[in-house]
């Protein structure tokens, strides 16, 4: 970046005192420019804190900084793996909050980063890409991770990084946690997540299954053992709705319905499966339902406008036939010997809104109505399993952690589902989070504070500079074919050329993308256009007359006046 120093006047450049050496102007201003580089809203509104901005141009600049695609798409995939090391898993099951702040909206559509997101992943599988280390000193700390799901494996994977003996304990037979025991495959191809388990075991990461900190170790042992602990046990317990004949043996919580299914046990539902509540996991097991040939009803107590699933699987679920009844609430059900035959339910209304935002449902008087049913799945809430590890609970609330990701508890941090559900980006984030909390710890390591840039908004750029471009879709299976098979991925990943040109709509917002403009308005030549494509420009300031055509005029809002 140039340094900003005080306009000369110069002398015997054109006679005039005050006029600009490199031009004709005289002095209009005595502020100057300067870069001034920004936060993009992609990666301000992105839990993983992935570059998003700097992934998507190095694969939107290929042809002008003169790499092939596959340099291009490894490059990005480094840069992605700084943060995560899921980038095929989020490319599918993310829903994408990035894209919501994303300053094309305001043009012509958000860029696909997710897609894009995918396409890396998917890519980095297929030519073998492997993670790079921070170091290749080895250090003699050693850390346990209890639970393999995006949080502990996020967390082994960034300690690896930096040199450390990392063992992850599963409870289950195998790794992934909610990824693998939570996500439809239809979402989430087992494949896909073998591949990049695979290649954090390859790391150096090692993951024992069939452990159960609590039952078969003490965690007062791991303790003992161990330098460090983070804690990553999900949230794998499923709670029932707490009203009559809910014992009966076709009742499930979507948990444990999705568990059993992704495990590979054959339910037999019926024909009429009635699932309660609407979040992910209640819309998960409605398609899964829908795919095991049942005629499908998802009950909730407020409306579609207030249900907190991915809009995109709502939409999908509809497309397939599944029903939605709003404005309803299960009160009892009714049994016919040992199963449910029938299920009670009252109207609501809404109300005043709850501490959650979303107006809170209520019952109207002496309005109820039956819905048959031959399987019910109550898919409203899950909680971690805190048996052996219960000086881990704190009262009603689960694990608490403090910003950094340590807990009160010796040795022991934790991140995920155990804190409070939430996306799997998210849970990656904390795991990262709390590696680089142990490893400053181990190593006495003051963290600094990360200088925050400014957030540039879509009012600070000119739109009207970038080409309209439509967004580039991925192919979407239509709903007849879908159903056909339990576990048919429905998304296709986009093309290479697909993927090029909707990383060519990344505006760069805030930051230079070598577009010329401030060179081409500057009539003073204070500005030098740089030697190799994509270089920095750089202002001569004694030329400069303070005209701020280059600030007014560069579309991605990176220069500003001083």
């Amino acid at each position: 970046m140039a340094k900003l120093v005080k306009k000369k006047k110069k002398k015997g450049l054109g006679g005039l005192r005050g006029q600009s050496a490199g031009g004709s102007s005289v002095e209009t201003s005595s502020l100057r420019p300067e870069y001034i580089p920004k936060e993009a809203p992609c990666r301000n509104n992105c839990p993983s804190g992935n570059k998003i901005r700097e992934i998507i141009t190095t694969i939107g600049q290929t042809e002008g900084a003169e790499r092939t695609p596959h340099e291009s798409f490894e490059k990005a995939w480094h840069l992605l793996s700084e943060t995560s090391p899921f980038p095929s898993v989020c490319g599918r099951v993310c829903p994408h909050p990035c894209e919501d702040d994303c300053n094309r909206e305001h043009k012509d559509g958000a860029v696909g980063i997710n897609s894009i997101e995918r396409f890396i992943g998917d890519y980095a599988i297929e030519h073998n890409f492997q993670f790079e280390r921070l170091t290749d000193e080895k250090h003699t700390e050693k850390v346990a991770i209890i639970g393999a799901g995006p949080a502990g494996l996020s967390c082994a994977y960034q300690l690896a990084r930096r040199g450390y003996s990392v063992t992850v304990f599963e409870a289950f037979s195998k790794p992934g946690g909610m990824l693998r025991y939570g996500i439809p495959e239809y979402r989430l191809p087992t494949e896909i997540l073998d591949k990049e388990i695979k290649r954090i075991e390859d790391f150096g990461v090692e993951i024992k299954c069939d452990q159960i900190i609590g039952k078969d170790i003490a965690y007062e042992k791991i303790q003992e053992d161990f330098n460090a602990i983070f804690v990553g046990i999900g949230a794998h317990k499923g709670k029932l709705l707490g009203i009559p004949n809910e014992d009966a043996t076709n009742v499930y919580t979507g948990t444990e319905f999705l568990n059993r299914i992704n495990s590979g046990e054959k339910i037999e539902v019926g024909n009429n499966v009635l699932v309660i509540g609407g979040g992910d996991t209640a819309i998960d097991a409605a398609r899964v339902s829908k795919r095991l040939g049942a005629d499908v009803t998802v009950v909730y107590r407020r409306t579609k406008n207030e249900m907190p699933a991915i809009k995109e699987e709502i939409v999908g679920a509809e497309e397939e036939g599944v029903k939605l009844e709003f404005l309803a609430a299960p009160i009892e059900f009714e049994k016919n010997g040992e199963l449910i035959t029938k299920m009670k339910c009252q109207k609501m209304e809404l109300g005043e809104p709850d501490d959650s935002g979303r107006r809170r449902p209520v019952p109207i008087a002496d309005d109820f109505f039956y819905i048959d049913a031959s399987t019910v799945i109550a898919a409203i809430s899950q909680e971690p399993d805190f048996e052996g590890m219960e000086n881990l609970h704190e009262g009603k609330d689960w694990v608490k952690i403090k910003e950094d990701g340590s807990t009160d508890v010796d040795k022991t941090y934790a991140g995920g589902d155990a804190i409070e559900l939430g996306l799997a980006t998210i849970a990656i984030s904390q795991g990262r989070m709390a590696a680089e909390t142990i490893h400053n710890k181990f190593r006495g390591i003051e963290p600094e504070s990360e200088e925050k840039k400014p957030l540039i908004s879509h009012d600070k750029l000119i739109l009207d500079y970038y080409e309209s471009k439509l967004r580039n879709e991925p192919f979407e299976m239509p709903p007849v074919e879908r159903l056909k098979e339990l576990g048919l991925e429905i998304n296709s990943t986009m093309t290479e050329e697909q993927v090029i040109n909707e990383a060519m709509r990344c505006m760069s917002c805030g930051s230079c993308f070598d577009c010329g403009t401030c060179w081409s308005y500057c009539q003073d030549q204070a500005i030098v256009k740089p030697v190799t494509k994509y270089g920095e420009y750089k202002f001569k300031l004694e030329f400069c007359n303070g005209c701020k055509k280059c600030a007014e005029q560069c579309p991605c809002g990176y220069i500003e006046m001083k």
